[in-house]
């Protein structure tokens, strides 16, 4: 069995660690900031000094962080992965970053002769405690073939999506719909209050139809309940969806939708908003009118 060596130990991460190390593999892990380290070291597991330091004494090696300076630093900084690598490794990087900061991650994984695999998540942090992410994988078959085990003690489904970059191109194409469809339900059920609708009544007629999705129902729950609480808080998603609009112009093409969804996300993190969950950007709708869907 692989041993397994975790960095980035963020909300995310800290769930996607414990899921492989319930999943019987020999784990170590490493952070940044030690305190998130604690829990690991009071249930034994080993807490690496240095990402280096991780990459020497594991098998595989998963990066889970917040976006592509710190994936940068992790690999390729001082006393980064790459420095630690050898050949028949692998490094599976989980974060949502751009196409550029993928390939270059991948190349310095290369260069020491190991595997890459990027593997960004759908889903937030329940379902990454829960074991039950969607899992975007692009690599070299075998690569990814060999994984892959690794890979479903945190994830229900690992959807193959090609070569190496082409994970990280699926969850732009995923959090292009979903920053859109948030943006849409905070605008529906703001228009729906306005006309006097039942915001309860217009979830019911939401979920009845065509239209039913889990996301607009535990989203919708959630303003109406007034909870806030991160599990994919605003400035993620405004960084993410930076990168959708980068990575689409440098293919050319357009994105009128999207564009208009990042400032309203943009806004949001002016009124400082950033570090509340993804449904509080109807707090910026609220502002700009005055009222609440809330009551």
């Amino acid at each position: 069995m692989d041993k397994v060596a975790f960095a980035g130990l963020g909300a995310m991460g800290s769930a996607m660690a414990w899921n492989i190390h319930r999943g019987g593999y020999p784990l170590g892990v490493y952070n940044r900031t030690a305190t998130a380290t604690e829990p690991f070291r009071e249930a034994g597991v080993h807490i690496y000094s240095d990402p280096r330091s991780a990459a020497a004494r594991a098998d595989v090696v998963v990066i889970m962080v917040t976006d592509g300076r710190a994936l940068h630093e992790v690999v390729s900084g001082p006393d980064g992965i790459a420095e630690g690598l050898t050949a028949g490794k692998a490094v599976i990087n989980m974060s949502t970053v751009g196409p550029e900061e993928t390939a270059a991650a991948a190349e310095a994984v290369s260069a020491k002769g190991a595997a890459f695999v990027d593997a960004p998540v759908s889903g937030t942090v329940k379902p990454a405690e829960d074991g039950t992410l969607v899992i975007l994988a692009g690599g070299e078959s075998n690569a990814v073939s060999r994984v892959t085990p690794i890979l479903k003690t945190m994830g229900q489904e690992v959807v193959r999506c090609g070569g190496v970059g082409q994970g990280t191109r699926m969850k732009l194409v995923l959090n292009l719909m979903l920053g859109n469809m948030m943006q849409a339900l905070a605008e529906a059920l703001m228009l729906g209050k306005d006309f006097n609708l039942d915001p309860e009544t217009i979830l019911q007629a939401i979920g009845g139809g065509g239209m039913a999705a889990p996301m607009y129902q535990a989203k919708g729950r959630a303003i109406l309940d007034g909870r806030f609480t991160k599990q994919f808080p605003i400035h993620l998603m405004f960084k993410d969806l930076n990168l959708v609009l980068q990575a689409a112009g440098e293919v050319r093409v357009p994105l009128p939708q999207t564009a208009a969804t990042r400032e309203c996300f943009n806004g949001a993190m002016a009124h400082g908003l950033g570090d509340e969950d993804m449904a509080a950007v109807v707090k910026c709708l609220e502002l700009l009118t005055g009222r609440k869907v809330r009551e």
